[in-house]
């Protein structure tokens, strides 16, 4: 197939922060499996010519192409919907929703401007139904393969954490030190920085326990009562809701153990206790990182048995292979695996 990808090449169009999520595990997912993918990268076409040449650029582009289908992935206001609607004259478009179950408005004004658009929400075919918008279709995070992996490594640190600082979650790594559980933290907004995405996937290999930590407001009285900007962070915060993200399965995608926050939908996609853990609240965290750090045998199963389960059904080529059928490609325009 010939795909014509709209979404920027680098983190949040900032190239000093390295490769974005899209680049990664789009691009490079739809290259490997023999597509002829062109990257188109708004943000760097905005920043060189302005907002209305690049959305010129992208028309024509699309008419010199002609690509089989348009897969947008974005950010906020970048592009224009008269843009999205002279592609669609073109060619089918799929626009890939990160966070529509809190970018509510966003993602509502944006669904009906596409032929078919995604969501990581299990629920989320009857939620667009009542709204009568039509289009959905369910495709949750995954991961590339080829780029997260098992490595040759000694599993020489307790517990590590990579992600970007919030409040909440410089919260729980605090208490978890002064339960005495010593922790390596990584991520925009902590002192460490950022990881390029080889330190990355070392760190998830290293760590005997990889914790995935929620970034959503929470409620939790200890977290409030700390300080007022507790409060004032939880009524501001968007993020009132939890959701399964793209962290799931990567760490799951080199055999590395994990510990994460609970959110509805994650045990259709591992067996919680047996392929990964869950956590329920600050106190019930301390104690699994203490009963999961006391037997490395149950971790290096659970570890394995997730890398074996997202091997099996959670690849973002498997994940397109459904969606481009759904879209009506035939099984011989879609990715390999696309009739399992």
């Amino acid at each position: 197939m010939r795909i014509l990808l709209i979404c920027m090449q680098y983190d949040y169009g900032v190239a000093e922060r390295g490769h974005s999520y899209e680049y990664y595990n789009f691009y490079q997912s739809l290259r490997d499996a023999g597509h002829e993918v062109t990257l188109f990268d708004y943000m760097e076409e905005l920043k060189r010519h302005g907002k209305e040449a690049m959305n010129r650029k992208l028309q024509e582009q699309t008419e010199d192409l002609r690509p089989d289908v348009a897969v947008f992935s974005l950010y906020t206001d970048q592009l224009v919907p008269e843009t999205v609607a002279a592609v669609r004259k073109l060619t089918k478009t799929l626009c890939f929703f990160h966070d529509d179950t809190w970018r509510k408005d966003f993602s509502r004004f944006w669904a009906p401007h596409f032929d078919h658009f995604t969501s990581s929400d299990f629920e989320s075919g009857r939620k667009y139904a009542r709204l009568g918008i039509p289009g959905i279709l369910h495709m949750p995070f995954g991961v590339n393969e080829a780029l997260y992996r098992p490595l040759e490594v000694e599993r020489s640190i307790d517990v590590a954490f990579v992600g970007a600082w919030h409040p909440v979650r410089e919260w729980l790594i605090k208490r978890l030190r002064r339960a005495g559980i010593q922790v390596e933290v990584a991520g925009s907004g902590w002192p460490a920085g950022i990881l390029d995405h080889a330190a990355m996937v070392k760190k998830f290999n290293m760590a005997r326990i990889n914790l995935n930590l929620s970034n959503s407001s929470s409620w939790d009285a200890r977290y409030l009562l700390r300080s007022p900007r507790g409060v004032l962070n939880a009524l501001r915060s968007p993020k009132n809701v939890e959701q399964i993200k793209a962290r799931h399965f990567e760490i799951n995608a080199c055999r590395a153990f994990q510990l994460s926050y609970y959110v509805d939908g994650l045990e259709r996609c591992y067996a919680l206790g047996e392929e990964m853990a869950v956590y329920l609240d600050p106190d019930d965290l301390i104690e699994k990182v203490r009963y999961y750090l006391d037997d490395e045998a149950l971790r290096e199963d659970m570890a394995t048995r997730a890398w074996q389960r997202t091997l099996r059904e959670h690849t973002y080529a498997q994940r397109f292979a459904k969606v481009f059928l759904a879209m009506g490609f035939t099984p011989g325009q879609a990715l390999p695996g696309a009739a399992e």
